[in-house]
């Protein structure tokens, strides 16, 4: 008798183990023209950003392909175009370097990435970006919680362009599968608890400096004889 290969999938989602089902392997990004906040200077002569301009800007994740095939994300008021699949907020902020505004290749962006999910997990790269569109770029992970505790490697980002409004349009997907995260989770929880935090804690060596710990005495300051 041959299993039921259906059955057996819809046991593992709603196994207590596999928690990893709101997990997602990959994601999209609107960004909200609205909350594009850069310095005064310096900019171009044609008034884009120069090297050394800081920013931060704010938008929308949505599931992976919203924003396939030029679709838009943020309407022009700022809100979302599609209220109902938002699943949290990216925040980005960092200072545009080489060309800044002006380029159209390369590196010319900095930055921090904070994707903040609805449902209370967080992730956070930080490295570069690049002008090109399409072309992937790997950002390292710097930070998780929630469900992403415990995710290693970098998230690739890849920009599939800007709206009327310079708005950023990209999709972003983990460099390695979400799975193998929820599976070291899984063994670290007994059925029912919360899930924790990991925490990879490498041997290091501590060593005496010599150096005065705590509040200095007097005699530090007096004059040698």
């Amino acid at each position: 008798m041959k299993p039921n290969n259906l059955l057996i999938a819809t046991a593992i989602v709603l196994a207590p183990g596999f928690a990893n089902a709101e997990m997602l392997s990959a994601f999209d990004v609107a960004e909200d023209h609205t909350r594009i906040f850069m310095a005064a200077q310096p900019v171009h002569e044609n008034g884009m950003p120069a090297h050394g301009n800081a920013f931060v800007s704010q938008g929308y994740i949505y599931p992976e392909g919203t924003l396939a095939d030029g679709t838009v994300g943020v309407l022009e008021d700022g809100s979302p175009a599609f209220p109902d699949l938002v699943l949290g907020t990216w925040t980005c902020d960092g200072y545009f370097v080489g060309e800044g505004g002006n380029a159209t290749t390369g590196v010319w962006i900095i930055s921090r990435q904070t994707f903040a999910f609805d449902d209370g997990a967080t992730v956070v790269t930080q490295g570069t970006e690049i002008a090109d569109i399409g072309q992937p770029n790997l950002r390292p992970v710097t930070g998780t919680t929630g469900d992403y505790a415990g995710i290693d490697g970098g998230l690739i980002q890849t920009t599939l362009g800007f709206t009327d409004f310079w708005g950023l349009s990209a999709t972003y997907a983990f460099e390695q599968p979400v799975e193998a995260a929820a599976g070291a989770q899984d063994a670290a929880y007994e059925k029912g608890d919360e899930r924790p935090l990991l925490i990879d804690e490498h041997d290091h060596l501590e060593w005496d400096s010599g150096a005065p710990v705590g509040p200095i005495s007097e005699e530090h300051f007096a004059p040698s004889t």
